[in-house]
C-alpha cells in the first residue's frame, strides 16, 4: 500500500515496543509523513529511530487528556504539514509518567479519582484528538480515523478492569456513531480490538501465560489466580454460597 503524500498522526507512540510506534514505523515505510506523540520527551527517541530510517517525522509531547494541549499539538502538526489525513488513536492503557496510576482495582476499591483517571486516559484522549483533527478532515472531505479499542470491554473482561473495560467499550460506541456522522464527508472511522499483545506494559504473569502451548492451556489456566474459573465463580471458597 502506498501512503505517499499522506500525513498520519499517531498517538501513544512513545514506547519502543508498543502498538503506536509499530504503526508509525509501518506507515512511514509506506511513504506517509508521520507525526507522533506521547506524554513525555521519550517521543524524541522514537523520532530519531524513524529519522534514521529516512522517515519524515515530527515528534511532540502532549497530554491528550487536556483539551487545550491536544489542540495545540494538532495546530503544530498542521503548521508543519498543512493537513492530517490519518489519525490513529492509540493513546491509553498505561502512562509512563504515572506508572502507579495504572494498577488494577476492584470496583469496591475504585475511587472516583481512579475512575476519572482511567476514563480520561482511555476514552477522553480519543475524544480530544478526534475533536481537534476532525475540522481539517471535514474541510478536505477526506480522512481515515482508526481507534485502538480492545477485546476487553466490548467482548470480554477481566476482574479489576471495570474502568478500563468501560472506556474501551465506550470507544467502540464513539467509533460507530462518528462513522455514521462523517461517512458522507469522505471520512471513515474504524476501531480495531486487539487481544493480548506483548508490549512494554505487559505484566510478568501475562508474558508467562502467553508462552503456554494451546494444548496445555486449559490445565494451566485453571491454576492461574488471574484467570481461574473457580475463583471467579466463588472468590471466597470457604464462605457459604449466597
Amino acid at each position: 500500500m502506498n501512503f505517499s503524500g499522506r500525513v498520519a498522526l499517531i498517538t501513544g507512540a512513545g514506547s519502543p515496543l508498543g502498538i503506536g510506534f509499530a504503526t508509525a514505523r509501518l506507515l512511514a515505510q509506506q511513504g506517509a509523513k508521520i507525526a507522533i506523540t506521547s506524554t513525555t520527551d521519550r517521543i524524541q527517541e522514537r523520532a530519531r529511530e524513524l529519522s534514521a530510517e529516512n522517515a519524515d517525522v515530527l515528534a511532540l509531547p502532549a497530554d491528550l487528556r487536556d483539551h487545550a494541549s491536544t489542540h495545540k499539538l494538532v495546530r503544530e502538526v498542521l503548521a508543519r504539514y498543512g493537513h492530517i489525513d490519518i489519525l490513529v488513536n492509540n493513546a491509553g492503557m498505561t502512562q509512563i509518567s504515572n506508572p502507579d496510576e495504572t494498577l488494577s482495582r476492584s470496583l469496591a476499591d475504585l475511587s472516583e479519582a481512579d475512575w476519572d483517571y482511567s476514563i480520561a486516559l482511555n476514552l477522553k484522549t480519543t475524544f480530544n484528538a478526534t475533536k481537534a483533527v476532525l475540522p481539517s478532515m471535514l474541510n478536505a472531505n477526506y480522512g481515515r480515523i482508526v481507534n485502538v479499542s480492545s477485546v476487553t470491554g466490548p467482548l470480554v473482561s477481566n476482574p479489576r478492569a471495570t474502568a478500563y473495560s468501560t472506556a474501551k467499550a465506550g470507544l467502540v460506541g464513539l467509533t460507530r456513531s462518528l462513522a455514521l456522522e462523517v461517512a458522507r464527508n469522505g471520512i471513515t472511522v474504524n476501531a480495531v480490538a486487539p487481544g493480548w499483545i506483548e508490549t512494554a506494559s505487559s505484566t510478568a504473569e501475562e508474558s508467562s501465560l502467553a508462552k503456554i502451548p494451546l494444548s496445555a492451556a486449559p490445565a494451566v489456566l485453571t491454576k492461574s489466580p488471574l484467570l481461574s474459573s473457580s475463583s471467579l465463580a466463588n472468590p471466597h471458597p470457604t464462605s457459604p454460597a449466597r
